[in-house]
C-alpha cells in the first residue's frame, strides 16, 4: 500500500477471490501510518475469529530501505501528498508514484536509471496535494525518464486522445489494461 487513503486501500476486500483460487493468504505490504488504518477500516479481517470467506492476508511492515519480496528488489520512495508522506516504489527499472505533489532531492536519487515511470498527473491546473501535467511533465524531463505514464488523472484533464497528442515524446496517459515489460 502506498498510504491510508481509501482510493488507495478500498480494494482489500476484493482480494477474496485471489484468496479462494490460489488456496493461499496473500502478502500484504504497509507501512505502520497505513497498517493502522487497515487494522480500522477492516477490522473484521484481523479478528480473532474470522468469518468464512473474510479476505486472508499476511501483514508486512515495509522498512525504509530497500528489501526484496521473493527476488524482486523494492526500493521505498518517501513523496509527500501535502503534509502526508506517502510511498513510491522502484522495482528494478519501474517506478510508480502517485498521489504525490513534492518529492525530495534524496528520493529523486532513487528514481534517477528507471527507465518507466508512472506518476500522478491529476489535471492541468494546480492541484494543492497532487502534481498537476505540467510539474508530472517536467518531473520526467528532470529524472531523464525515457518511458513515463501519467495517472491518477481526473475527468478536468481532457481526453486522452487530446492529451496524449499534447505530450512529448515518450510520455502519454495510463489508461485500463495497460501493461509494461519491466525487468
Amino acid at each position: 500500500f502506498t498510504h491510508p487513503h481509501k482510493d488507495h486501500m478500498a480494494g482489500l476486500d476484493d482480494i477474496r477471490a485471489f484468496n479462494y483460487f490460489q488456496n493461499r493468504p496473500m502478502r500484504v505490504f504497509a507501512n505502520q501510518l497505513t497498517q493502522a488504518a487497515l487494522h480500522k477500516e477492516f477490522a473484521y479481517v484481523f479478528a480473532e475469529k474470522k468469518y468464512p470467506g473474510v479476505p486472508d492476508i499476511r501483514l508486512h511492515d515495509i522498512p525504509d530501505e530497500p528489501f526484496y519480496i521473493e527476488d524482486i528488489p523494492v526500493t521505498p520512495i518517501r513523496v509527500w501528498h501535502l503534509h502526508m508522506p506517502v510511498l513510491g516504489f522502484r522495482f528494478g527499472d519501474f517506478t510508480y508514484i502517485t498521489d504525490a505533489n513534492r518529492i525530495d532531492d534524496a528520493e529523486k536519487d532513487k528514481i534517477r536509471g528507471s527507465r518507466i515511470l508512472v506518476l500522478n498527473a491529476l489535471r492541468k491546473e494546480k492541484h494543492i496535494s497532487h502534481f498537476n501535467l505540467a510539474e508530472a511533465v517536467e518531473l520526467v524531463r528532470e529524472l531523464n525518464i525515457p518511458e513515463a505514464y501519467f495517472t491518477h488523472i481526473s475527468h478536468q484533464l481532457g481526453t486522452h486522445e487530446d492529451i496524449n497528442r499534447s505530450l512529448p515524446e515518450g510520455m502519454s496517459l495510463a489508461y485500463d489494461t495497460l501493461r509494461l515489460k519491466i525487468s
